[in-house]
């Protein structure tokens, strides 16, 4: 079977967890680069036994990040690029849409799904996760955030891809399973809230037109105060959060506490001005 023409581009750091399970599953694509960001556990020795090019990264705390470093560095085969993190694994019926959808000459990319599992369980309600990760390389690119070490996130969280041309969806899933506990998400989360504080501060005094619709809600409801108890409501009523049991609670006040911790953090960033 001739392979996918895609090169599928993860950026990783200390992922030994769940790196086995994602590239256990991406053997139909053409090419796969992990881009490292000096690990210490058994990262780099996985990829390479499984036949994945890795390349190092190391960040300056600018311009560019991991994911446009890896645009503009790595030597990328081919013309659509699928980004991935390492707890994010691919199924049959995802690559079998995507080697279909690619072909088709009016997409320059295409936003891909995510059904999430939280605390080891599959969640079907609440809300939904989405990005656009699969792109053409000569047609995509993330924003660029002027920062100076907001935060340790070398790799492009939020930030999101500007794509020229018409972008698709592809309607399969892709499975977003971190085998890590939640001692790691929760510090993941608290770092995220601090670059959320950074980049409302750095947009009051800028124009951005570039917003996404999603990013421009949440940045509009960071003004009221009200974003945890919006996002909680919406969540775990709204959305049915509370069908997915005591993990769709803890789901959902995670995230409610996460925007309340963005809140907390730019009033204190704002005392310091």
């Amino acid at each position: 079977m001739s392979k996918i023409p895609i090169t599928v581009i993860l950026s990783v750091k200390n992922e030994e967890l769940n790196l086995p399970s994602c590239l256990s599953k991406l053997g139909r694509f053409d090419q796969i680069i992990v881009v490292d960001s000096g690990s210490t556990d058994q990262t780099m020795n996985i990829a390479l036994s499984e036949g994945s090019e890795v390349i190092q990264f190391q960040w300056n705390g600018k311009f560019p990040k991991k994911r446009n470093w890896a645009l503009q560095n790595a030597n990328i085969k081919n013309e659509w690029i699928l980004f991935l993190d390492a707890d994010e694994f691919v199924t049959e019926a995802f690559v079998d849409e995507v080697a279909i959808k690619i072909k088709d000459e009016a997409f320059n990319g295409f936003t891909v799904q995510f059904e999430n599992y939280f605390m080891g369980k599959k969640l079907k309600y609440g809300y939904g996760f989405k990005k656009s990760a699969l792109f053409k390389k000569s047609k995509g690119v993330y924003e660029k955030i002027d920062e100076d070490l907001w935060s340790n996130l070398d790799m492009e969280v939020h930030e999101h891809p500007i794509i020229e041309g018409k972008v698709g969806i592809i309607k399969a899933k892709v499975i977003h399973k971190d085998f890590k506990n939640l001692d790691h998400y929760i510090a993941k989360h608290n770092a995220y809230s601090t670059w959320e504080a950074q980049r409302y501060l750095q947009l009051q005094h800028s124009q951005n037109s570039q917003l996404s619709l999603n990013q421009k809600i949440k940045y509009g409801f960071l003004n009221t105060g009200l974003l945890p108890a919006f996002y909680f409501i919406g969540a775990y009523f709204l959305k049915l959060g509370f069908l997915d049991g005591k993990e769709g609670f803890y789901l959902a006040r995670f995230k409610s506490h996460y925007f309340f911790q963005i809140q907390t953090k730019l009033y204190s960033l704002k005392k310091q001005i």
